[in-house]
């Protein structure tokens, strides 16, 4: 769905309603999605979804009161509804003395960089049924492979149009494709399941619908003969794909609005070493068709490259413009858009610095050990850090995979963990957070 100058006057039009109503201030935004998914299971059609929606979104300030609204209705009268409604209901909110629009010297002023993040491939509704059967049918085809929880294929394009009272103006266009399978492998009475995906922003950039399905249904079938393992502790190695697992709860941690309620086991260690010596995560908000890039951020805020852990220290809290008002400190450019509401506090396209030990070397070196591939129904207390996620993997001896295992838990304190991490040298590109596969000694492992 293309945007253009009718989406700015609408509002225009939103913010001078708002203003007529009474607000002091406002920002105001509408947003599109089109979306098309098929699903297959066992070569046939378990269903097909096309998605369209629109709408616009106002959040309105009267001092330092704020309410926020959305609508679908996009008519003259729906708009002045909408900012009557949104006005009112912030007269009656109460003051919140952090709130307020993000102050102009902070906005995305420069022109914005073109991210190349939006494709003209429109993949047909069949073209993406046939790509999911293409994708289920080799996964099928792998030996051991009996079963299928189904596959899917995806296209979306989605656009976000932003203002504000003080005149800033902005806009997002994007696609996203997605491809993958979810095949369940069978011997006698044990019964694995695992899957492989992918999602690019350009069509031409998805790896071929035979590839994933075969590595979905070779990463599927060597699961079977899973064993559990009697509790101990040993060198634990996380696959890159899920190694991001562990590094995320860090962002939540060391978000403004988090330190700022004090909840977070990371609230007193700005400027510290947390990491081991070395550690480095970067972020790039502006990597071409990067699927976390933004030329903005969802206050209208500059973005920029940033190291957010250099040598294992953590260098700055992310902020909105009220996490950084609370904390006395200036905002970042990490707001994530409320659209409807107050908005959050996010990252774009991350960076783990990779180590000098491939996956081969990581085990060697360790001798013997646990390799995840699999993580489910993690737990975490975000006050304290005390973490433990289940798993399933395969134990290694001698630097070697031995054999499958489940039903284990892996779990410590995340202080902890993170002090001990070590980063391999194989990058996973598949997300927005690029990491290698990562190595902590001597965590405990629970089994039977």
């Amino acid at each position: 769905m293309a945007f253009d100058a009718d989406s700015h006057a609408a509002l225009a039009a939103l913010i001078d309603y708002a203003k007529a109503a009474g607000a002091d201030a406002s920002e105001a935004s509408l947003a599109s999605r089109e979306s098309i998914s098929a699903e297959v299971r066992m070569g046939e059609l378990e269903g097909m979804e096309r998605e369209e929606g629109r709408s616009v979104a106002l959040r309105a300030f009267i001092g330092k009161r704020q309410a926020s609204a959305s609508s679908t209705d996009l008519s003259a009268s729906g708009l002045k509804a909408l900012a009557e409604r949104t006005v009112a209901m912030a007269k009656a909110a109460p003051e919140d003395k952090y709130c307020g629009l993000l102050e102009a010297k902070y906005l995305a002023r420069d022109k914005h960089p073109d991210l190349d993040q939006s494709d003209t491939a429109r993949p047909s509704p069949q073209q993406l049924l046939e790509l999911a059967k293409i994708c289920e049918a080799a996964a099928l085809q792998v030996p051991g492979v009996a079963n299928s929880g189904g596959g899917g294929a995806s296209s979306e394009v989605s656009t976000f149009v932003y203002a504000t009272s003080t005149g800033f103006e902005g806009t997002e266009t994007g696609t996203s494709y997605s491809l993958g399978t979810q095949p369940i492998a069978e011997r006698d009475d044990d019964m694995e399941r695992d899957y492989e995906y992918r999602t690019k922003r350009f069509f031409a950039d998805l790896p071929s619908a035979e590839e994933i399905g075969r590595m979905a249904g070779e990463r599927t079938a060597r699961r079977l003969g899973s064993r559990k393992l009697e509790s101990t502790k040993a060198p634990v190695i996380f696959e890159n794909r899920l190694a991001g697992r562990i590094i995320s709860p860090v962002f939540g941690a060391i978000s403004g609005a988090s330190v700022a309620r004090g909840v977070s086991f990371l609230k007193d260690k700005l400027g510290q070493r947390v990491f081991a010596a070395g550690f480095e995560v970067r972020e790039d908000p502006f990597v071409k068709r990067g699927l976390a890039s933004r030329p903005f951020d969802g206050e209208g805020g500059a973005v920029k490259p940033m190291t957010l852990i250099e040598d294992g220290v953590i260098t700055t809290w992310l902020h909105n413009a009220s996490s950084a008002r609370q904390l006395g400190e200036e905002p970042n450019g990490h707001a994530t858009s409320g659209h409807g509401g107050p908005p959050g506090i996010g990252t774009s396209n991350m960076f783990v610095k990779p180590g000098v030990d491939d996956l081969a070397a990581s085990m060697r070196n360790a001798g013997k050990g646990l390799f995840v591939t699999d993580m489910f129904s993690p737990s975490l207390n975000i006050n304290t850090g005390d973490w433990s996620v289940g798993v399933a993997g395969y134990w290694f001896e001698n630097g070697e995979i031995g054999f499958p295992v489940s039903e284990v838990t892996v779990a410590g304190n995340l202080i902890d963990i993170f002090a001990r991490i070590r980063c391999n040298a194989d990058i996973d590109t598949r997300g927005s957070l690029e990491i290698p596969s990562l190595i902590v000694d001597d965590l405990a492992i629970g089994g039977v």
